[in-house]
């Protein structure tokens, strides 16, 4: 990764972590489909799930008090099958055939969760693991899973405050099981992931993203700091359609 490469990626972590912070969805949003052009779609998704991870964790200790662990439980069974799912779509598509699936993903996530009208009520259990399967797989392949987990929200009308808590653990196993499973099913290898340093600046990025966030919270609302994400997301996803459509 050259000077210029790494400078675009941590001003995407940086920004993605300041919207992360003040709405609960943002890094993989922001951060996805840019890594996806400059690494690669196989490398840039497997390191932008490796820094959900790192902005998970640390954005939960400051939310935890606001987690509803239940909901989150409901997830994970669906997000490890749908993150086995999509690491032999990883491993079998070419990337070419990649680039255009994470742009695709990202825009048509993008276009059902913000375009839908008011949603009916839905309380049942089964909408969590599905839900969990479907952004397992979307997390795996293109690094979003965002849009997915905002729709859950709509139909089972989910405050902001305890969905934006919840998702920090929910993202941050996102990432640790989809790194896992593409590495053990051959989708991926450990030498795609960063050098052991760049972690560090990856912490310390998101660290300063994280108290940005803060600082502004108070002046920034969580609709306008969601909206900036799915505008740059958006960008992405259509740069990241049209270079697989090229590639090809």
């Amino acid at each position: 990764m050259d000077v210029a490469t790494a400078a675009v990626a941590g001003v995407a972590i940086l920004v993605g972590a300041i919207l992360q912070r003040l709405s609960g969805t943002g890094v993989g949003l922001v951060v996805a489909p840019i890594l996806a052009m400059l690494l690669g779609p196989v490398a840039g998704i497997l390191v932008t799930n490796a820094t959900t991870v790192v902005s998970g964790l640390l954005i939960l200790l400051s939310l935890r008090r606001d987690i509803e662990w239940k909901r989150y439980l409901a997830f994970l069974p669906g997000i490890i099958v749908g993150a086995i799912a999509a690491s032999f779509v990883v491993r079998s598509a070419p990337a070419s055939w990649l680039q255009i699936l994470i742009g695709a993903i990202v825009l048509v996530a993008l276009a059902t969760t913000f375009g839908l009208p008011n949603l009916p009520v839905i309380r049942t259990r089964a909408l969590g693991p599905v839900t969990g399967a479907i952004g397992g797989f979307f997390n795996t392949c293109a690094g979003v899973a965002a849009p997915v987990m905002v729709i859950d929200a709509k139909l089972t009308r989910w405050k902001q405050r305890s969905f934006a808590a919840t998702m920090q653990p929910t993202f941050m196993t996102m990432g640790i099981v989809s790194v896992v499973m593409k590495i053990s099913l051959g989708a991926a290898t450990i030498s795609e992931l960063p050098p052991a340093w760049t972690f560090g600046v990856i912490v310390v990025t998101v660290i300063v993203g994280i108290m940005i966030g803060g600082a502004l919270s108070t002046r920034v609302s969580s609709r306008a700091a969601r909206n900036t994400a799915i505008t740059l997301a958006a960008m992405g996803g259509v740069a990241a359609l049209i270079r697989g459509v090229v590639a090809l």
